[in-house]
């Protein structure tokens, strides 16, 4: 008969457990991506992420330069290389990262090279920084895709370019539409981002 109260026994079930547990983290991670998106100003673009199922988190940040550990202030000034960016956490076996790429291109204008809408420079230009190639290859089929689509009336100038370090903005900047709601739609009416969604997209999502 096996002894429970044995002190091996004991430590055997309590290494098991531990083995499992362990196992059971490395899983949960393992089953997350990252996508990594600019669009002009981050704060416009973390709502339509954050409200999808599959999305763990939106990350407003720089990516793209070359200046290390930027600020706010750096960025918006120019000079640094970096685009406002955010980056999403997501689960793959919830959310596609196709349908990721689909959103973003609902909320930009893919026709502009160094703007969206009011905001002027390379720090607000659209970007597809893909973590990897398959993210390459689907972040291509939708280019094409919308250019076999014929509905811009203007190539397409959004870059896609290999992801790099990934600088997260200062806390100020994360969920600003919800700190600051009424700045947020005065900022967002004011620089014609939803008028020109429309005009591009027949509506804003």
């Amino acid at each position: 008969m096996i002894n429970l109260r044995h002190p091996i026994f004991a430590l055997s079930i309590l290494l098991l457990f531990a083995a499992n547990a362990q196992a059971g983290q490395e899983s949960t991670m393992n089953t997350t991506e990252q996508a990594t998106f600019a669009g002009g100003c981050f704060w416009c673009m973390e709502p339509p992420y954050e409200k999808l199922e599959g999305v763990i988190s939106v990350v407003s940040g720089y990516t793209g330069g070359h200046k290390l550990n930027p600020s706010y202030e750096e960025v918006s000034a120019g000079g640094t290389g970096h685009a406002e960016a955010v980056q999403i956490t997501y689960d793959p076996a919830r959310i596609s990262y196709e349908k990721l790429l689909e959103i973003f291109w609902q909320n930009i204008d893919p026709t502009t090279p160094n703007r969206q809408f009011c905001d002027v420079g390379s720090q607000y230009r659209s970007a597809i920084f893909y973590h990897n190639d398959a993210q390459k290859s689907a972040a291509g089929q939708s280019v094409a895709a919308l250019e076999q689509g014929k509905s811009l009336k203007a190539a397409i100038v959004t870059e896609i370019v290999p992801a790099g370090a990934f600088y997260p903005a200062e806390d100020y900047h994360q969920d600003y539409y919800q700190k600051n709601p009424l700045r947020y739609k005065f900022y967002r009416h004011n620089c014609g981002r939803d008028q020109r969604l429309e005009e591009l997209w027949g509506k804003v999502k």
